[in-house]
């Protein structure tokens, strides 16, 4: 066959297949806000309830060693370390804890007291009690946030992991995350929204769309 014949036909092929050839652009990630520290004088109401063992001893969600006799707490959303005053609504007591931990991952409270927070508004032999949260002050601004709604929780990893895909499909991120607790539980999360006020229309959308009353913003904390 003459070579420049040949010569030709390679390179009508390589036209073709270039000209087949589909290009996918990736779009760019959504730009995360600065963490900026919660406003002093932030103030929010709902349920507390309060947590020792198991997790007692264990690193809490900063990397600190959770000590249930010190004065610290869990909140889904507040940046680690703010300070934050709880007032008791049924007996006016208050206490001051700071934010280390995530939680309380019930849909219908609002943080989680270490022992000695609790004990300190007497809401020891009830287990919960309605509150009232005043933040008084937080961290230095730092790195980027993004946010999340936590639409289950399950024992088993591969219910999980099933209820993960299907919402990754449909709402373009999700994630399973596995948490301490007697058993521990895999929390399924929806989103990677770049603030709460994004997060909180996701989770509008999974309440109505899911059928999920409970599902609830988190902080996607690294």
């Amino acid at each position: 066959m003459d070579r420049r014949f040949v010569w030709l036909l390679t390179l009508a092929l390589v036209a073709v297949a270039c000209g087949k050839k589909q290009v996918r652009v990736q779009p760019p990630p959504q730009a995360a806000r600065p963490v900026a520290p919660a406003p002093a004088g932030l103030t929010e109401r709902g349920i507390a309830s309060w947590y020792g063992k198991p997790y007692d001893g264990r690193p809490a969600a900063d990397g600190e060693i959770y000590n249930m006799e010190t004065m610290v707490a869990a909140h889904r959303t507040l940046p680690f370390q703010t300070r934050v005053q709880v007032r008791n609504l049924t007996n006016g007591k208050t206490v001051e804890v700071r934010i280390v931990d995530r939680g309380p991952f019930v849909g219908s409270r609002l943080i989680d007291l270490s022992h000695a927070a609790a004990r300190a508004i007497d809401m020891i032999g009830s287990g919960t009690a309605p509150v009232e949260l005043t933040v008084l002050g937080g961290p230095a601004p730092v790195g980027k946030a993004y946010f999340a709604v936590q639409v289950g929780a399950f024992r088993e990893k591969s219910n999980a992991e099933r209820l993960e895909h299907s919402l990754a499909a449909k709402y373009g991120a999700a994630k399973s995350v596995l948490r301490g607790g007697d058993p521990p539980l895999w929390h399924v999360l929806a989103g990677q929204e770049p603030s709460v006020e994004a997060a909180e229309n996701l989770a509008k959308r999974l309440r109505e769309e899911q059928k999920v009353p409970s599902a609830f913003v988190v902080r996607l904390d690294p």
